[in-house]
């Protein structure tokens, strides 16, 4: 176990926020955990896992160890006859995974393409994109406890998925670090199209029947031409999650405004899209300090002062509040973080 101590953290976050760590461990397995946990001056410290630093927002510097979780490895298991296995380490790149599964002709998790982050943070937040979810394609994962240094196993039922949201945010949150995670890919496979910009492409091309290399192709073309290109300006990706409202709510939001995006859910719900909440209330391109709004896509907040001047933690925060007292006023709707707020 190496430590590492007053560690910038500006460049493992994509936000871009500096901030420091007093204590960083780079985690291959479950050995540097327990190593961390046997430590007299460690083990009893509070403890924050850290991926690739994709989805949270550094409020300011972090007290707590991070364990920056470097796992490697993927292999292809038997899953029996109506599904393949495939087990990835928690450190593995997320859409690099992706793009190797397409290779290997595993099919199945294309509309999850170029969704940054770790295959560790995955189940965390249960990410979801162009009608799909992790759940959909979930088989179970492995991890370890940080208080006592036991393995355990959780299948998709113990995991409590939601919608955005896991146990690893609630009774887990703090308290275990995930080393492995085993998806199942239906043998047959068929396309999930049912989500407006992929119909759309589907009219633009006319491709009624696309191969999952074409899904793929169309979702990574739709998310860059959406979405910053992390190399060039940071972020969190999307802030706020989606809102759910009642049938009754969404009927009383679409009498004012008639052009409001919104989904059918099957329980009788809707989801309404927050980018379209934030857009009507004239947050696109407008910043606060160097936080900013993204010019394509409102749901994303940047680092408007890039690496130089970069946003502090705190200005994120503060226009991230002015955005939810907005959309309150004007909808009567409450907007929730996406990003995890250390």
């Amino acid at each position: 176990m190496q430590v590492e101590h007053n560690v910038s953290l500006q460049a493992l976050n994509s936000f871009g926020i500096a901030a420091r760590a007093a204590a960083l461990v780079r985690v291959r397995g479950a050995e540097d955990v327990r190593a961390v946990l046997a430590d007299p001056e460690l083990g009893p410290q509070p403890k924050f896992v850290l991926g690739a630093g994709s989805n949270i927002v550094l409020r300011g510097d972090v007290r707590p160890v991070v364990l920056k979780v470097e796992a490697r490895g993927r292999r292809i298991l038997d899953g029996g006859a109506r599904h393949m296995l495939v087990e990835a380490a928690a450190g593995e790149s997320w859409h690099d995974l992706v793009c190797w599964m397409l290779a290997q002709g595993l099919y199945g998790l294309e509309n999850l393409a170029l969704i940054p982050g770790t295959v560790g943070a995955a189940p965390v937040q249960n990410i979801g994109a162009y009608g799909l979810e992790l759940q959909d394609r979930f088989d179970s994962l492995d991890a370890i406890d940080l208080r006592t240094g036991k393995l355990f196993t959780l299948n998709a039922a113990q995991c409590g998925f939601g919608y955005r949201d896991s146990v690893f945010k609630h009774a887990l949150a703090g308290q275990a670090l995930i080393l492995r995670v085993r998806l199942a890919l239906p043998k047959a496979w068929q396309p999930v199209l049912g989500y407006q910009d992929l119909e759309r492409k589907m009219q633009e091309t006319g491709i009624a029947r696309p191969s999952a290399r074409q899904v793929f192709d169309w979702v990574v073309a739709i998310r860059r031409a959406k979405l910053p290109d992390p190399a060039q300006i940071g972020s969190a990706g999307s802030f706020f999650k989606n809102p759910t409202v009642t049938a009754e709510q969404c009927q009383d939001i679409i009498g004012r405004d008639p052009k409001m995006v919104h989904y059918p859910m099957p329980d009788g719900s809707f989801k309404l899209a927050a980018g379209w909440l934030i857009d009507a209330c004239g947050w696109r391109g407008k910043r606060m300090g160097n936080a900013g709004v993204h010019e394509r896509q409102a749901l994303v907040l940047i680092n408007a002062g890039g690496p130089e001047q970069p946003a502090t933690g705190g200005e994120v925060m503060t226009l991230a509040r002015a955005i939810q007292t907005s959309v309150y006023e004007r909808f009567g709707i409450r907007l929730e973080p996406e990003p995890v707020l250390v």
